[in-house]
């Protein structure tokens, strides 16, 4: 069985599970814009080249870098499929779906398993999550779409306001908590960030929430200041819970493809950041970008933005998101 006949029989159970179902369907219409621009990409050049050569692979490497896979990831895939059409001894280009998706997948994951993923919440005690990222780039409303997800799963989770700077951040983090029934922890406007989120862990401790998601400044301008922003803000959470925080996610815009790359090597030097909720998935052609940051900075994408709703930001699957990029594929040959 291929892997593409795999990744079918994964997202296809419908009566079996309907919940994988659900998730595959998210990404399906998420990705919908890369999904026509890279499938119908790969479907023109599987039809006019019908065997693999170097002027098919040279081809291939254009598709790629026009999705912003990135040019350092394109050329290690590349090489690896090249590999691969040599072990298999693949002639017709056919056969390449297959293996370019089965390598998207592993290129993705590397040596770690699905585990890198998921967030790092602890099973007792006070869960600390830092969420990080430049203004603009979707960083409360992914706040406010994490919090209702968590308390979906039956947490007790708690907003601390730490954007002061920001005309209407806490007001808008505000309307968030009171979308989706979660306390938000605020001072007034201008107030030391890391004093809201001192404020934050003695509340959440109080309170005996599970999980505290901690906003930030986003002024990447004056990078200098937002830098050593967050390294007093990570002070007063490590001193005052060993081991956090567990979680810092770094929040980018798909739609700036490259740009969110040096945002992420940006952000990567003032702190630990451990995921990448990736917004406007659905916004945009390059989705190749999920690649690009996971190979090039080894940090997993943990969310993805996948629309407007309350629930469209969606854990991050890879193989769901590979299963996004071929679905039109992968129904043309059920049919």
């Amino acid at each position: 069985m291929g892997f593409m006949d795999k990744l079918k029989n994964k997202f296809k159970q419908k009566e079996n599970n309907p919940e994988t179902e659900d998730v595959s369907q998210k990404y399906k219409e998420g990705m919908e814009k890369t999904r026509n621009s890279f499938s119908s990409k790969i479907n023109d050049l599987v039809a006019r080249y019908r065997k693999v050569d170097e002027d098919f692979f040279e081809e291939l490497e254009e598709v790629l870098i026009t999705a912003d896979v990135g040019i350092n990831t394109v050329m290690e895939l590349v090489e690896e499929l090249k590999m691969e059409v040599k072990r298999q001894n693949i002639k017709d280009t056919r056969e390449m779906k297959d293996v370019i998706s089965e390598k998207l997948v592993e290129i993705y994951y590397g040596d770690d398993d699905e585990t890198v993923e998921k967030l790092n919440l602890q099973e007792d005690g006070l869960s600390i999550v830092l969420v990080v990222g430049v203004n603009g780039a979707g960083k409360t409303t992914s706040i406010g779409k994490l919090a209702y997800q968590l308390k979906q799963e039956g947490k007790h989770v708690l907003l601390a306001a730490g954007d002061t700077f920001r005309a209407g951040a806490i007001e808008q983090l505000d309307a968030w908590g009171e979308k989706t029934g979660v306390d938000v922890i605020k001072q007034r406007e201008g107030s030391d960030p890391a004093a809201v989120i001192f404020d934050g862990i003695k509340a959440a401790r109080s309170r005996e929430a599970d999980v505290l998601i901690c906003d930030t400044a986003g002024r990447l301008q004056n990078k200098v200041n937002l830098m050593n922003e967050l390294a007093k803000v990570k002070r007063v959470i490590e001193r005052e819970v060993p081991d956090a925080p567990h979680d810092v996610l770094l929040t980018l815009d798909a739609t700036t493809g490259q740009n969110a790359l040096s945002q992420a090597k940006t952000f990567s030097e003032a702190t630990d950041v451990s995921g990448i909720i990736l917004t406007k998935l659905d916004g945009t052609a390059k989705g190749g970008i999920v690649l690009a940051i996971r190979n090039e900075l080894n940090i997993p994408v943990k969310f993805a933005g996948l629309g407007e709703k309350v629930d469209d930001l969606q854990a991050f699957d890879a193989h769901a998101f590979v299963y996004g990029l071929f679905a039109d594929l992968l129904e043309d040959e059920t049919e």
